[in-house]
């Protein structure tokens, strides 16, 4: 039978198929596997990138690491020490980022970090296994490789930084008693690989612990293997509830979180009254470029904290910032608590005329103490998660106090003319209850003392040729500034509590009433002479505006006197009264150097209280004052 065209090509292609086994069979003598024969150890796989299978599963890499207990892929053919992933229990920490954990009372949480170029060295070994599984390592090339190995090792040692906060600790049942503050969480640190669990149970030969100072603690180690990190929780009493809450990170960079242990507070206390207390910055840079300082003036690099001393919530957490900012009272922050009792902003006020950042705290309970914390959000440009230092930092503690609640005393600042005022002056809830009013009072009498001074001083040649001037040292510019500094110090008292027993403090208006009607005592005022330097107040405006009653008055520094004198010409007739001398003891006070523990001994521009253990960067001003006419000898004087 003859075949079509379609059935001979068909045929032809089924023969030469039939050959083409025929000959592989003949050539080649493949075996096929039994059963029995999956029984041997397959070879070890690879996750090699350049291979083009991806073993890992499809993770957020940010924050996803090898330690990760879910990076646990399925194969037999893969050993824990190639994967590195943590034991069972371990949680993994990536780079930069906090773990937001509970610890249980009497238990350990345990942590783990790898270090960088953990996971290449452990490929890199698996490769020499395979080499050698292969005979492919010829003699002499294993010792070069394991040399090489080990080399590679101590070049990939990297610095980790491990930080945590606590945010929450328990809290004493009845806080009617006196008991200590909840003990302190408990740092270990391992690389051991036999101890994998640190804690108060492993071997301390192993570890190394650190107690957590005011609620946080901060280790660095230099290392190249995986980082073991246990937080440890104390027992606590049945007279405490609650639970320990604890934020830690581990990164290759900075610290996550971090706290200030220096001696020196960054804060300073400047001033309080009833209910209030105004609080600034040591200076932000010591630059005097424009443009740097325009940078700075139009941002607000801080943050802060405030909390009554009698309130034992934030005791164990003033250096954790996640801590205060759960238990402070008051937090000048984003979404703070109570941040509308908050005022922030930046000024460049003396001393140093140099930026500085200010917080007005309102609302606060009179006469009583608090604690100021200064803070940086995260690392001062960005915070959070991913970002190098973006725990935050915390400065160390400022303490101040507020006044008592007689109401006599209030803060004024930002005021236009005396724009370096910002203390607290002479006050009466009932005639001034709005403080930008009260300011606008002392404000507007300073200026219009001032355009007297201007027009006395036209009649200075201050243009003139320096030959002709009345001073080759000092100009007309230095003696305005001189002056309006004496002015606005000196018609601006500084007020303080009449029940302030400190030495150097001037009682004014006694004979008056307190804003709430009430008055001094028989007794009392017997303590004082009858004349008018203690029945009145130095600005007889105001006894008859204002109507303070009795309080005490931070006298002027002399040096702000003996300065305006130096400064203007003679024409202009200045002159200061000497210690010792006739109304000295009523007008002007003695600076005196290392003012401690609060103590303010005089008043002028850019003065602050000052606590042990904070730095004050002031600019001493050698000088100065006293009369322009008659009524400027009077005011000086009284």
């Amino acid at each position: 039978m003859q075949l079509s065209p379609l059935q001979s090509r068909l045929a032809a292609s089924v023969i030469a198929t039939c050959l083409l086994i025929a000959l592989y069979f003949t050539l080649f003598s493949p075996h096929f596997a039994l059963a029995t024969d999956l029984k041997q150890t397959l070879p070890i796989l690879l996750d090699d990138p350049d291979s083009g299978v991806d073993l890992e599963y499809s993770v957020d890499a940010s924050v996803r690491t090898s330690l990760d207990r879910s990076y646990e892929p399925e194969f037999a053919a893969f050993d824990r020490s190639i994967i590195g992933r943590a034991p069972a229990g371990v949680t993994s920490l990536a780079n930069n980022v906090e773990a937001d954990m509970n610890v249980i009372a009497g238990m350990t949480q345990v942590f783990a970090f790898e270090a960088p170029g953990a996971v290449e060295r452990d490929r890199d070994a698996s490769r020499l296994e395979l080499r050698e599984e292969s005979d492919v390592i010829q003699d002499g090339e294993s010792d070069n490789a394991l040399e090489f190995s080990a080399v590679e090792r101590r070049q990939s040692s990297r610095t980790i930084y491990i930080s945590a906060n606590t945010c929450e600790q328990p809290q004493p049942r009845d806080l009617s008693k006196t008991q200590p503050d909840p003990p302190q969480l408990t740092l270990y640190v391992s690389t051991d690989p036999s101890n994998e669990q640190p804690g108060p149970n492993a071997k301390s030969s192993s570890q190394v612990l650190f107690a957590f100072t005011e609620g946080a603690v901060m280790y660095n180690l230099t290392t190249d293997n995986v980082v073991y990190i246990g937080v440890h929780a104390p027992n606590v009493s049945t007279e405490y509830m609650g639970q320990y809450n604890v934020h830690i990170a581990a990164s290759t960079d900075m610290f996550f979180h971090t706290f200030n242990i220096e001696e020196d507070a960054d804060l300073i206390w400047v001033d309080s009254d009833s209910q209030g207390a105004l609080l600034i910055t040591h200076d932000l840079t010591q630059s005097s470029d424009p443009a740097l300082q325009q940078r700075i003036m139009s941002s607000q690099p801080y943050v802060m904290f405030a909390h009554n001393k009698e309130d034992r919530s934030i005791n164990g957490l003033k250096y954790s910032y996640c801590g205060l900012q759960n238990n402070a009272q008051i937090a000048a922050i984003k979404n703070g608590q109570f941040a509308s009792m908050v005022r922030m902003g930046m000024t460049k006020r003396p001393p140093g005329n140099l930026p500085k950042e200010q917080f007005y705290f309102s609302g606060l309970n009179s006469s009583a103490d608090y604690v100021g914390i200064l803070a940086q959000e995260g690392n001062g440009t960005e915070s959070g998660n991913g970002r190098p230092g973006g725990g935050g930092h915390v400065f160390r503690a400022t303490s101040f106090s507020t006044k008592s609640d007689n109401g006599n005393c209030a803060i004024i600042l930002n005021l236009t003319f005396c724009d370096q005022v910002a203390y607290s002056v002479p006050s009466n809830p009932e005639n001034f209850g709005d403080a930008t009013k009260l300011a606008e009072f002392y404000d507007k009498y300073a200026a219009s003392v001032y355009s007297n001074f201007e027009k006395a001083l036209a009649q200075v040649p201050c243009e003139a040729p320096m030959t002709q001037r009345y001073s080759l040292v000092r100009n007309c510019s230095d003696c305005s500034a001189a002056y309006k500094e004496w002015l606005c110090t000196v018609t601006i008292p500084r007020c303080e509590d009449f029940s302030n027993p400190a030495p150097y403090l001037h009682a004014r208006a006694l004979s008056q009433p307190f804003p709430n009607g009430t008055m001094l005592d028989r007794a009392t005022l017997d303590q004082f002479p009858t004349t008018s330097a203690f029945n009145s107040s130095r600005n007889p405006l105001i006894d008859e505006f204002v109507k303070p009653g009795p309080y005490k008055e931070v006298l002027p520094c002399d040096d702000v006197c003996y300065n305006l004198v130096q400064s203007c010409p003679s024409s202009l007739e200045f002159n200061c009264p000497r210690p010792g001398g006739p109304g000295f003891e009523s007008s002007y006070s003695v600076r005196k150097d290392g003012e401690q523990n609060g103590e303010l001994t005089c008043n002028y521009m850019g003065s602050a209280h000052v606590f042990s253990g904070s730095t004050r960067q002031e600019v001493r001003w050698w000088g100065v004052l006293v009369s322009l006419g008659t009524v400027l000898t009077m005011i000086a004087v009284l």
